[in-house]
């Protein structure tokens, strides 16, 4: 196996040390809107209305609005069991991709002849959301910037140029290094229309003050215990508050267990790593250039990402992408020091020249992962309950595109959306433990080894390909 660059290229150990001494465990996004973002009541008693979406993250929220601007006259309720873009919407990169699909060749391998919709509609989806922010003057620190995907080897840099947007841009080493400064980097992709940069928490907060606006009510610390309901009956949730009927219910509880057991083994949840530097100076910036601020991704399959911030802080997270025996969701799984350690090897190997800057925050968010990599939907009891996961951590602009499914389902709309294979097919289950442990930490080990092997896929790999089946980093 060929050591990669980060291997072969560590830094010094007391720079990441140094880097990492005083680092606080926590989300950086959350921990910044924690004194601005808006708190909404817990539900104390028996309601009825005529919508109840569940979750308080981004599809949540988005369904949310949808509904009302649907039927102004109706009324629409939103149950979340912590706060308000507590979990993945409120700690993950911050990037808000076109693909509605975890990239284009995850659309080319499952949905071929729709390869060429689901891009437009992923364009357009994106579009629509830099319209609604703009509008209602969302204050989400929204930079419609773009993506640079970066070559760190040699087998990679024979992957550019594959893309048939005629938008893209093929960057060689030196035209790469000039837009960022990295030693790493062989070559690249600009693409200009792929990615806008937003601040997470900011557009969880932003989305909730929009829908009380327009008179969704919103109750905070109502987690769902039973749903119960028919296709001729409204629906009961049941809180530890009272109980809520409803006539629809969206369910958008994400990485979190759904509450329609058929879709129970439809997910599982991963951890994704995450640093924060503290903001650099201005010769610290001058120093890696970045003057697009476009959004950052490398072509290895255990990938990093990073971005810059309003205040120029450098995001970066990724790589480690870690799924625990059992698939529990635990609060200790969030301080996994040896993989915020590898994070900040690989940070001062691509970026040498910021030794010395620190990190200011660690933190992780668990990644409903599906077995085709991008979000899926389903539905119970005639249609009055609808259901969307697994966005496998494309989800920042994709929610947007889910909640216009659910609502035109709802409605019983026919549209272009609505007839997509990629929204009728629902993919396989993952299967249950201890096999779920043994085939993705088997998978995630050849996906190791591909990176390490000129990017060259062993029989597993090949195989779960054919099937349409993997995991992601």
């Amino acid at each position: 196996m060929k050591p990669t660059i980060f291997e072969t290229n560590r830094p010094a150990a007391k720079i990441v040390e140094d880097a990492l001494s005083e680092t606080k465990l926590g989300c950086f996004w959350t921990e910044d809107v924690a004194d601005k973002a808006a708190r909404y009541p817990v539900l104390v008693h028996d309601e009825r209305v005529d919508d109840v979406v569940v979750g308080g993250g981004y599809a949540g929220l988005w369904t949310a609005i949808k509904l009302k601007e649907t039927h102004p006259e109706r009324r629409v309720m939103l149950l979340e069991a912590v706060q308000i873009g507590w979990a993945a919407s409120g700690r993950n990169g911050g990037f808000c991709e076109a693909s509605i699909t975890h990239g284009e060749p995850n659309a080319e391998s499952r949905w071929p002849n729709e390869t060429g919709i689901l891009s437009r509609l992923g364009y357009e989806n994106l579009d629509a959301m830099a319209k609604f922010i703009k509008d209602n003057e969302l204050d989400v620190d929204f930079e419609y910037n773009g993506v640079i995907s970066v070559a760190n080897a040699p087998h990679q840099v024979e992957w550019l140029g594959e893309s048939d947007d005629p938008t893209v841009e093929l960057l060689d080493q030196a035209q790469v290094q000039s837009r960022i400064n990295s030693p790493t980097f062989l070559g690249g992709e600009f693409s200009p229309r792929e990615n806008a940069n937003l601040h997470p928490a900011k557009l969880a907060a932003e989305l909730a003050r929009h829908a009380t606006k327009i008179g969704v009510e919103i109750h905070e610390g109502t987690p769902v215990k039973r749903l119960d309901g028919s296709a001729d009956t409204p629906m009961q949730l049941t809180t530890d508050g009272g109980i809520v009927t409803a006539e629809r219910v969206a369910l958008c509880t994400n990485v979190f267990p759904s509450l329609l057991k058929r879709y129970k083994f439809h997910t599982v949840p991963v951890y994704d790593y995450v640093l924060m530097t503290e903001p650099l100076t201005d010769e610290q910036l001058a120093s890696i250039g970045w003057e697009g601020r476009e959004g950052l991704a490398d072509m290895a399959n255990q990938f990093h990402y990073s971005r810059l911030t309003a205040d120029n802080r450098i995001l970066w997270g990724g790589y480690d992408a870690v799924y625990y025996s059992g698939g529990k969701i635990k609060r200790q799984y969030e301080d996994r020091m040896e993989s915020h350690r590898k994070l900040a090897n690989h940070f001062f190997t691509t970026f040498p020249q910021l030794a010395g800057v620190k990190f200011s925050h660690r933190w992780a968010g668990v990644i409903d992962t599906s077995t085709r990599f991008c979000a899926f939907f389903g539905q119970a009891h005639g249609g009055r309950v609808q259901y969307v996961s697994g966005f496998t951590g494309l989800g920042v602009g994709a929610t947007h595109f889910a909640a216009d499914v659910l609502v035109d389902r709802f409605e019983g709309r026919v549209t272009e959306r609505t007839e997509l294979k990629m929204v009728k097919d629902v993919p396989l289950p993952f299967p249950p433990e201890p096999a779920a442990s043994i085939g993705i930490n088997l998978t995630r080990w050849s996906l190791d080894r591909a990176d390490h092997n000129d990017g060259k896929r062993n029989v597993l790999l090949k195989t779960l390909d054919a099937l349409g089946l993997g995991f992601d980093s």
